[in-house]
């Protein structure tokens, strides 16, 4: 994890609000030209240039522990990919505890789940909240998501997607619960988010092996609740 040839990036630190507030984590939109917006263009700059033969188009975001930003991260980074130009598809595969639909001000009646389970087509499922963006929530929660996030229809559906869209952003349960190894799996690359504050070595070496367990191509991590020089809270990201 001290690698020196590792490029710096830097990413927003996760916020804790009611849910009725979530909005307020979307920095990129809310704030643009803001110190947090910043730092998630330059770990979007980051991602542009990592594995430049084979740039990861399905990216799964995931952390040691729960409450550590991986569904601000997630959002945040969708968003600036998005004001980018790039077509970017933003997905919440936290069955358990789903938080974009609240990002993003948005219901949660339809999602994944429909698509999985249901068999409803992507196009009547997704929403768009903003240009080159688009959301497809977790959807009315499942009683199997272990089972669910498993089939061969969802390798099918991100297969489809990776054909379709640059970039995909799999938001996923913290590693611990058996859902984010299988979509780690399945992944092009992982984004391991780390808050500087809470997480400890124990949990994040779990981590780490875990997803080596899989054979997860682990693109770096991202550090949030930073206090960059006492007067701010702008975390960094790190890329392999």
């Amino acid at each position: 994890m001290t690698d020196p040839q590792r490029k710096t990036a830097a990413a927003s630190p996760p916020v804790r609000r009611r849910r009725d507030d979530a909005t307020r984590d979307l920095v990129a939109v809310h704030d643009p030209s803001g110190a947090a917006s910043e730092a998630y263009k330059m770990l979007r700059t980051n991602l542009f240039y990592a594995l430049i033969d084979s740039p990861p188009k399905i990216i799964v975001l995931t952390s040691a522990n729960l409450g550590e930003g991986k569904s601000t991260t997630t959002a945040n980074l969708g968003v600036t990919l998005a004001q980018a130009d790039k077509n970017v598809l933003i997905l919440d595969c936290d069955l358990r505890r789903p938080r974009l639909h609240s990002m993003f001000g948005v219901n949660n009646t339809r999602g994944l789940v429909d698509i999985l389970a249901g068999g409803d087509r992507i196009e009547e499922v997704w929403r768009e909240p903003i240009p080159g963006l688009k959301l497809i929530c977790a959807g009315p929660p499942p009683p199997n998501p272990a089972e669910l996030l498993s089939s061969r229809r969802l390798v099918e559906f991100l297969a489809e997607m990776r054909r379709r869209f640059d970039y995909v952003l799999v938001d996923t349960p913290r590693i611990g619960v058996s859902d984010s190894a299988v979509l780690a799996a399945h992944g092009d690359g992982v984004l391991l988010v780390l808050d500087s504050q809470r997480t400890r070595k124990g949990p994040l070496r779990q981590a780490m092996r875990a997803l080596r367990g899989v054979g997860a191509n682990v693109l770096g991590t991202v550090m949030t609740n930073f206090d960059v020089s006492r007067g701010g809270n702008t975390p960094y990201g790190y890329f392999y």
